[in-house]
């Protein structure tokens, strides 16, 4: 195996809906084995369909029994799924879901023992994955669970303008209240400050706040969530070196541009955050999740059930989602590598010419 190229699980999703399309055509981009390799967790009889239904002649599909056996010049795919799997473009099925559980179990076991350094998960359907053995709201707490470090995970949309986290992300509307406490935004702002620098290596990232409620509450007129909840959470953000300003009205900060001002942006629930982020850049922004001991990314948006088979779907967040898997690997080895022998880093930037 080349290891000097980054290995990337991509696990299919929902194979009714728009998941293989954006993958195949991220994938026969003629370059893209020159930086990771690709392994795809799903079945290579779909994959034959929808190559065949989208005419994506490009791609060519190195069927493999484990990670094990991966070509590194060669496009892989694992079958997770039997041979009598049916597509139903458009629909969803419980044969769906359970064949996007079946890749998403097979690659986080693969990226459990260090075989594969980041995962790309194309989208689900957040209804027919459950089971007995999935009982999650998405992605993120299902990731949570294998792979938390004891501090919550945290959802991070981005875009080439903006990064916005949700304290709140997959819970009905009529929980954020009960749901937000001054310990869990602190701690949000925590892994949200440690994955700026860690992942996107900025050195001292600046972070705001959004309050709850219409016009951040007017100093309690319209709620006092911001007074009891937010700014002590800030308060106590600060005390641990998280540098964040707010808490700002959502609709006056991103309507006002103020966003452009900021590394970070932390929303309280998931509409407040998404809503602005997705008029900007629903087909190119990409979803992390930080807070985890891996690195696992994906394109910000679902199945869209409206466009699978159609030929219509574009790729450009899925590919994002891949090229920022790699970035931020390469990230957290650079940070290892300063942390642990800041000496050799040092000596190397010396012989490069970059220290006078």
């Amino acid at each position: 195996m080349d290891k000097d190229k980054i290995v990337i699980g991509i696990t299919h999703g929902d194979i009714n809906g728009i998941g293989y399309e954006v993958i195949l055509k991220t994938l026969a981009e003629p370059r893209v084995l020159d930086s990771f390799i690709p392994v795809i967790y799903g079945s290579a009889k779909v994959a034959a369909f929808y190559r065949k239904q989208l005419d994506i002649q490009a791609v060519n599909l190195n069927i493999i029994n484990s990670v094990e056996e991966l070509n590194p010049k060669r496009i892989n795919i694992i079958n997770c799924t039997d041979d009598e799997i049916k597509v139903e473009l458009g629909r969803s099925t419980a044969e769906a879901g359970k064949a996007a559980f079946a890749a998403l179990e097979l690659a986080s076991a693969d990226l459990k023992r260090g075989a594969l350094d980041a995962i790309v998960t194309a989208p689900i359907n957040k209804k027919n994955i459950q089971s007995d053995s999935f009982h999650f709201p998405g992605h993120t707490e299902y990731l949570e669970e294998k792979f938390g470090t004891g501090t919550p995970a945290l959802m991070l949309l981005i875009n080439d303008v903006m990064r916005v986290a949700v304290v709140t992300g997959h819970i009905p509307v009529d929980k954020i209240a009960s749901t937000l406490t001054p310990g869990l935004i602190t701690e949000k702002l925590i892994v949200f400050n440690n994955a700026l620098k860690q992942d996107f290596s900025i050195v001292r990232p600046r972070i705001a706040v959004l309050g709850l409620n219409p016009h951040a509450g007017d100093d309690g007129v319209i709620g006092n969530e911001e007074e009891q909840i937010i700014i002590p959470a800030m308060k106590e953000a600060e005390k641990k070196g998280v540098v964040c300003t707010g808490p700002y009205p959502a609709d006056g900060f991103f309507g006002s541009g103020h966003f452009n001002k900021f590394d970070g942006i932390l929303a309280m629930y998931h509409d407040q955050g998404l809503t602005p982020f997705k008029t900007v850049s629903m087909d190119s922004g990409v979803n992390y999740t930080a807070g985890l001991s891996v690195i696992r990314t994906s394109p910000a948006h679902g199945t869209a059930y409206d466009l699978a088979g159609k030929n219509l779907a574009t790729e450009d967040s899925f590919r994002q989602a891949i090229y920022m898997a790699c970035d931020i690997y390469m990230n957290r080895a650079f940070n290892r590598e300063i942390s642990s022998n800041p000496l050799v880093v040092e000596r190397r930037a010396e012989r490069a010419g970059r220290i006078e």
